[in-house]
C-alpha cells in the first residue's frame, strides 16, 4: 500500500483501494488473493483485511463461495424504472423474465393499505406474493396488494397468467399511467435471504411502487425488495 495514503483513513480502507485496484484489472469469475496472503502482502492484520473484503462482497464487487474462495463479481445488472409490466423491463435490457406465484390471499386491509388503496380499514383486498426472475436468477421478491372490490377474481385470473399488468389490462380495462417510487435500504430477513439465494442480513434495495389510472385512482400498492449486491437502478428525469 502507497504510503502517500491520507492518514486519517482508517487501515481496512486502504486495504479496500488496493483491493478495488487489483479487482480491476482482473475479468469476472477471477479469483482473489487469500485473505492470509492479503495480510502478509500488505503488512496488516487479517480482521482489517476481512473488514475490507467484507465491504466489497456487500458493495457487490466480490463474491464469497463456500470452501472455494473469493471472486471477482459478475458486473451488475442495470434495471430500468418504467411503468411497464416486469417482462417488458426485462427484455429492454435483453434479459429473460420469469415470475413464480408464491402466495396469493385474500385479507382486511390495514389502515396502512386502505390509506394507499383509498378504501375503508378492513376492506377485502388481495396481498399476492411473487418471485421474480431474471435469466433463471432470482430478482426480486414483490407484494402487491389491490383491491378485492375492484378487481373481483383476481386471484384466479393471476393462476392463469403470471403478469399482473396484462390482466389488469384485458381483463378489468385498468392500466397505470402514473406511479409513485421510493427507494430505502434494509436488511434481508431470513425469508428473503431463502428466496434471493443470499446471506441473512444481507444489504437489500426496497422499492416501493404506488401506482395509479388515468383518473388518478389508485391501482396498486407494491413492495419489492432486491439484492443490493446485484442491481443498479436507472430512472430518467425531464425538467419539462
Amino acid at each position: 500500500m502507497s504510503s502517500e495514503s491520507d492518514p486519517r483513513e482508517p487501515k481496512y480502507y486502504l486495504v479496500k483501494r488496493h483491493l478495488l485496484e487489483l479487482i480491476d484489472t482482473l475479468p469476472p469469475g477471477s479469483l482473489v488473493p487469500t485473505e492470509r496472503l492479503l495480510t502478509a502482502e500488505l503488512g496488516t492484520s487479517r480482521t482489517t483485511v476481512r473488514q475490507a473484503l467484507g465491504e466489497l462482497v456487500g458493495e457487490g464487487r466480490l463474491v464469497r463461495r463456500q470452501g472455494s474462495g473469493t471472486y471477482v463479481a459478475e458486473p451488475k445488472i442495470t434495471w430500468p424504472l418504467r411503468m411497464t409490466s416486469f417482462t417488458d423491463q426485462a427484455a429492454a435490457t435483453g434479459h429473460s423474465a420469469a415470475t413464480q406465484l408464491l402466495e396469493s390471499v385474500r385479507e382486511k386491509a390495514s389502515e396502512d393499505i386502505a390509506g394507499k388503496l383509498s378504501i375503508r380499514a378492513g376492506a377485502a383486498t388481495y396481498c399476492i406474493e411473487r418471485l421474480r426472475l431474471v435469466d433463471d436468477t432470482p430478482m426480486a421478491v414483490e407484494t402487491s396488494y389491490l383491491s378485492a372490490a375492484r378487481f373481483p377474481g383476481l386471484i384466479k385470473q393471476l393462476r392463469k397468467t403470471a403478469s399482473l399488468y396484462r390482466v389488469l389490462s384485458e381483463v378489468y380495462g385498468c392500466q397505470p399511467v402514473e406511479a409513485e417510487e421510493t427507494i430505502e435500504t434494509a436488511a434481508a430477513s431470513p425469508r428473503e435471504a431463502e428466496l434471493l439465494h443470499t446471506d441473512t442480513g444481507a444489504p437489500m434495495l426496497v422499492l416501493g411502487r404506488h401506482s395509479f389510472d388515468a383518473d388518478g385512482k389508485p391501482i396498486e400498492w407494491v413492495r419489492s425488495w432486491y439484492r443490493g449486491d446485484r442491481y443498479v437502478f436507472v430512472a430518467k428525469l425531464s425538467g419539462r
